[in-house]
């Protein structure tokens, strides 16, 4: 018998899952980790129970004590989990564009929730800005900054890297991933580059972000326009990134990521969100490039559940101009 002691005992040591469609149409094995696999539905599990291990080994975040973050929402949803499983109190501020389904699994967890509107980072009213002020005011509160808090790559070191390593056998070519906060990329690359240096980091940036021109030329400068993407792309570099071996870039359109979305549904039967739609997209680049018979590993952030209202939904795919893309993707699936 396989007994788990709690919520957080059930965080990570998540399947690889060939995703046979491109595995086929590629010649290589590309194997999505399945992070949505977690009990809290994310790959944002791993960093929000690090980033509380950390604080309660440090001292920093006593029983009763209150945990505050910015975040677009998965990572919210994770300490709420956690918050709930371990007696702390959760308040999450989130920027006002987010998907609803997220607003309302928090609201159904029972925290404080603060929609505070969508700002540039440089703004004073940005959200994890607006987080570190209430964190500051409030008695016997931690602030999580799971961008800048590098326990949150660390978890990723040492839980995500060694699993992928551990589950192909030491016998993968590439790790193939987006970055909101940096930590999975930062964290993962770290330990499997120590591992093998012939494993190749790539880091897949969805249109607008800065990090896909700061890996090519090192210049932080965006590329296209804002993506429909949420939780991934960034205009500055973390803590959590800062570091990283990174070996290349490859940047992704909404289009790219939506019909691989479509394709990976009605060829896969998986039910993804689009950061995971920018991840295999961007492995498929690198399995191209590599050529047959390579293995390339990527993760599959969370599922589609939480963008039923947006990115699997007509009318939000005719308004965002992408309902080509994801007939594209459904059709060459039914091909």
């Amino acid at each position: 018998m396989r007994i788990l002691d709690g919520f957080a005992a059930a965080i990570g040591n998540t399947p690889l899952i060939r995703l046979r469609s491109y595995s086929e149409m590629t010649g290589c094995e590309i194997l999505g980790k399945a992070e949505f696999m977690n009990p809290g539905g994310s790959v944002k599990d791993r960093a929000a129970l690090a980033i509380l291990n950390a604080a309660e080994r440090d001292g920093s975040l006593r029983p009763g004590g209150t945990v505050v973050e910015g975040t677009a929402g998965n990572t919210g949803i994770a300490l709420a989990h956690l918050c709930h499983a371990r007696g702390y109190r959760a308040v999450i501020v989130m920027p006002d564009n987010q998907s609803v389904e997220k607003y309302q699994a928090l609201e159904a967890l029972g925290v404080e929730l603060r929609r505070v509107k969508a700002v540039p980072y440089a703004d004073p009213n940005h959200y994890q800005r607006v987080a570190r002020q209430l964190a500051a005011e409030a008695p016997g509160a931690i602030w999580a900054n799971q961008f800048d808090n590098v326990a949150n790559r660390e978890g990723h070191y040492a839980t995500t890297g060694p699993e992928i390593w551990r589950d192909t056998g030491g016998r993968l070519d590439a790790f193939v991933a987006a970055t909101g906060t940096g930590g999975t990329l930062g964290g993962t690359g770290r330990y499997l580059k120590q591992r093998a240096q012939s494993v190749r980091i790539v880091l897949a940036d969805p249109q607008g972000s800065a990090l896909f021109s700061w890996v090519r030329s090192g210049e932080v400068k965006p590329t296209g326009p804002g993506s429909i993407t949420e939780g991934i792309g960034i205009g500055r570099l973390t803590a959590n990134l800062e570091g990283t071996p990174i070996d290349s870039a490859v940047s992704v359109s909404d289009p790219e990521a939506i019909e691989t979305v479509y394709r990976l549904l009605y060829r896969d039967g998986l039910f993804l969100g689009s950061a995971s739609g920018v991840n295999v997209a961007g492995a498929v680049r690198v399995a191209r490039e590599l050529g047959p018979g390579h293995t390339i590993v990527t993760i599959l952030c969370d599922g589609g559940q939480r963008y039923q209202s947006r990115l699997h939904s007509r009318n939000w795919l005719i308004e965002k101009g992408l309902l080509a893309a994801a007939e594209a993707g459904r059709d060459a699936a039914r091909a």
